[in-house]
């Protein structure tokens, strides 16, 4: 099997790079801490927190999808395996156990901003990519709006 030759020069396709595989580690990590709250939310609003996790998971999903797809585009390969997502991710894990509600609102609400926060400097950082940059511009977008949502129920 051949390998991808990325059209980017050498020092744009490094950073890039670094950049993608930063954002699949967040996005895995975040879909995985909200499957995790999904299924161990409790309250009066459970259904409403539960189905709206389900939206997040759906998107933090299809948007690793699209971040590694982007990596692979360029020549590298995207790493989201789990001991790599385990040592990488700098996301606070969720307590074990049943979760209010309440708590659960704010530690999605807090990772998604630290999420959000690191996507900008990755938009930042891949300039010279317009197209990666438009990538990580789109999901920061939904990354927002999930923030949003999730902020105002606090």
């Amino acid at each position: 099997m051949g390998t991808v030759k990325s059209v980017l020069a050498d020092d744009v396709q490094q950073v890039t790079g670094s950049a993608l595989q930063g954002a699949l580690v967040d996005l895995i990590d975040l879909s995985l801490t909200g499957k995790q709250a999904h299924w161990n939310v409790t309250g009066r609003t459970f259904k409403q927190v539960h189905e709206h996790l389900d939206e997040l998971i759906a998107e933090t999903r299809e948007s690793s999808d699209s971040v590694a797809e982007r990596a692979v585009m360029i020549g590298l390969n995207p790493d989201g395996r789990v001991e790599t997502v385990a040592r990488s991710t700098s996301l606070p894990a969720l307590e074990p156990g049943y979760l209010p509600e309440d708590k659960v609102i704010a530690a999605i609400t807090q990772q998604l901003a630290a999420v959000i926060g690191r996507m900008r400097v990755r938009i930042a950082e891949t300039e010279p990519d317009p197209v990666t940059q438009d990538l990580l511009i789109g999901i920061t977008a939904g990354l927002e709006k999930q923030h949003w949502m999730f902020s105002v129920q606090q």
